[in-house]
């Protein structure tokens, strides 16, 4: 049996890299600004800042480039590019079709994101899939983000599901270790980043594109907890 075969009650997505492709254009931004700024961007520093937080890539510059390493300055024309660049913001292969096929089935949806609340409320609109999730955790809502497991674990209790009954989708190393910290069964679907045998071990399954994840999710049992829940709603109606 696929090790994505077996009952689950929730499914907790990243974004960036992992429901929406905006990683790639990020880094062309990331390397555009650094330039203009009079810094050299190397794939090994931005390999180190995908997925993470604000706080923990301020301070990996800083770590990188010097203690004067403008990152207000940083952060926001990356922003302001970011945001002239994506007024429509793409949705990873397999993405939409698999949050439809799970809604369809009633199965709890959250957002799990490293990224600010406005704006990771106003991608997830432009890509016209806000709508499919229950509740959406942003940096705004946790006092301490990936690679912390707090992210997943406030997901899971705002849908009333056990961390250990939820299926996780991250792209990011810091991603893959909050998610497996949380006890979650954690499925990476690499982005930007090609996992270590040490991340890949922590996951269940590490695939190529959502596509591949949509038939053995679809088609799985939802765990004994779930079942009786769906049913009692199902005979209220």
């Amino acid at each position: 049996m696929s090790p994505l075969a077996h009952p689950f009650d929730a499914v907790i997505f990243d974004m960036d890299g992992t429901l929406l492709d905006t990683e790639a254009v990020f880094k062309a931004i990331v390397y555009e600004v650094c330039t203009e700024m009079g810094f050299e961007m190397t794939d090994l520093v931005h390999g180190r800042m995908v997925g993470s937080s604000h706080e923990a890539t301020a301070a990996l510059l800083a770590e990188s480039f010097g203690a004067h390493f403008p990152y207000e300055m940083f952060d926001e024309k990356c922003r302001s590019i970011m945001k002239s660049r994506l007024s429509d913001v793409p949705v990873k292969a397999g993405a939409r079709e698999l949050v439809m096929a799970l809604r369809e089935l009633d199965i709890p949806l959250a957002v799990a994101t490293s990224s600010r609340s406005n704006h990771a409320m106003s991608h997830l609109e432009a890509a016209g899939v806000i709508g499919f999730f229950d509740t959406i955790v942003t940096r705004d809502d946790v006092i301490n983000p990936k690679p912390h497991p707090e992210p997943y674990l406030t997901a899971a209790r705002r849908l009333n599901v056990e961390p250990v009954h939820c299926v996780a989708f991250e792209d990011s190393v810091s991603g893959v270790r909050a998610a497996h910290a949380a006890g979650m069964r954690t499925v990476m679907v690499p982005d930007l980043v090609t996992p270590s045998d040490e991340i890949a071990a922590l996951c269940v399954a590490v695939l190529e594109s959502m596509v591949h994840a949509h038939d053995h999710l679809v088609s799985a049992p939802r765990s004994a907890n779930r079942l009786q829940q769906h049913l009692q709603v199902k005979s209220k109606g």
